[in-house]
């Protein structure tokens, strides 16, 4: 028996309901139960007494409802929070301005986008589509779908949009991949005299990285210290800065916020790794690496992909191998198909093909072709035929669109001397009309 069936029985359940008193007050001992538990099965638990007890039945207001729909969305159950919002609705309990944001978030968690759209309208009958809360759901709803139209609809029905949803609009872009579009939000709000917090200026950080532009980036920087901030939003907005000149190229200056920390979490390491290894510096991210476990902060997965992509710039196949090990054996992370694709890229440029092939075959998942782009380059670097045929095979399958492997193929053919067979692949390719793009500009002249 769990300790919150325990709980439950001993603060609840065993308690005259004639006797109840402020101390042991049902509504909030199952706020608090709802609020602590970490588990799904001891949230279904509590759940079920709250059937079994017919809770809501005597307390209907919208407040319980939200604490459980919230509780099984922050565990990341979607299904069982968007069946709880029906059954709320079934009861007759309408939805407020705290419900709707919560029950968007479920929605996107399971991309249920048509039933996001439902409530989105059932928010506009209830009059809550301006609270600033339920805009930002809608807006967040819809980025995440890529319907960007309907995100900037939903901002723009608004004459008077708060800080919240600018900050909704520009996360949603930025995360979609629309960097210069979040940028040109970001500019429009400053326009409307908005000042940014600590969230608008991680979204906005993460924007300029994608581009890449440092003047931008250092622009921003400044912006950082005068932005509202919390205690969580000083060492997110720090690791966006150290992301974001990383990927402008600059590891110096993310360094400098680096040291300045006075907290640094894994995200923190993380993003100097990556860095370092994006730009090549192996000895530098690897030394990094170090420090992060002397300092006793655990890697997570994206760590790893860092550290292996610095072995994979170094050369370092012992180190890269030691490192795989390591993330599997004493950090107990499972390998993702990134972490493949890197050591497979490792043993590749190595010319270690056979261990290379070892790695894919015993993949749990099947390669990308990313990892048999990968393999395909090391073939052409080493001038390994048997290899390349193999690698052709799986990566012609996997895209048989993609004319580019009978190109690397034809071209590592031709370094051998083989011109037969560089003529057999021309004459597939011709038969095949899978001629090469001529390559073309998107520079036009100004007439």
């Amino acid at each position: 028996m769990s300790r919150f069936f325990l709980t439950w029985r001993r603060c609840f359940c065993s308690v005259p309901q004639h006797s109840i008193t402020s101390g042991n007050d049902p509504v909030t001992v199952i706020a608090t139960l709802l609020s602590n538990t970490t588990r799904i099965r001891d949230l279904n638990q509590i759940y079920a007494h709250i059937l079994l007890t017919r809770f809501l039945e005597s307390n209907p207001a919208s407040f319980n409802w939200n604490n459980i729909i919230r509780s099984y969305t922050r565990l990341e159950s979607p299904q069982n929070a968007l069946r709880i919002y029906v059954s709320m609705l079934r009861a007759g309990v309408l939805p407020d301005r705290y419900t709707l944001p919560i029950v968007l978030k479920a929605v996107s968690q399971s991309f249920a986008i048509q039933l996001g759209q439902q409530v989105h309208s059932y928010g506009i009958k209830l009059g809550l589509q301006s609270n600033e809360y339920c805009e930002s759901g809608f807006i967040n709803l819809y980025c995440k779908a890529g319907d960007f139209d309907s995100a900037h609809k939903v901002f723009d029905e608004n004459h008077e949009p708060k800080l919240g949803s600018w900050n909704a609009l520009i996360s949603g872009l930025s995360q979609g991949g629309l960097a210069m579009d979040a940028i040109v939000v970001f500019v429009d709000m400053k326009r409307h005299g908005f000042e940014p917090d600590g969230i608008t200026m991680v979204s906005v950080m993460c924007a300029c990285g994608s581009i890449g532009d440092l003047y931008l980036a250092l622009q921003l920087h400044k912006y950082v210290f005068q932005a509202k901030t919390n205690e969580w939003t000083v060492i997110l907005m720090s690791n966006s800065l150290i992301d974001m000149y990383g990927k402008c190229g600059r590891m110096d200056l993310a360094y400098e916020v680096f040291a300045t920390m006075e907290d640094r979490n894994v995200s923190s390491w993380t993003s100097m790794i990556v860095g370092y290894a994006m730009h090549g510096h192996a000895k530098e991210a690897l030394g990094c690496f170090h420090c992060m476990r002397e300092s006793g902060v655990k890697p997570n997965y994206v760590t790893f992909i860092g550290v292996l992509s610095a072995c994979v710039h170094g050369g370092t196949v012992q180190e890269g191998r030691f490192y795989f090990d390591m993330m599997k054996n004493i950090y107990g992370i499972t390998p993702q198909l990134q972490h493949y694709g890197c050591m497979v890229d490792l043993l590749g440029r190595a010319g270690l093909f056979d261990d290379a092939r070892r790695m894919v075959e015993e993949m749990p998942m099947k390669p990308n072709s990313v990892v048999w782009g990968c393999l395909m380059g090391a073939c052409e670097k080493h001038g390994n035929v048997d290899m390349a045929e193999w690698v052709a095979e799986n990566l012609q399958a996997l895209e048989p669109w993609n004319e580019g492997v009978y190109v690397v193929l034809s071209n590592i053919y031709a370094n051998k001397g083989l011109w037969k067979e560089v003529e057999r692949i021309r004459s597939f390719m011709k038969e095949g009309r899978l001629a090469k793009i001529p390559a073309y500009s998107i520079t036009t002249n100004s007439d």
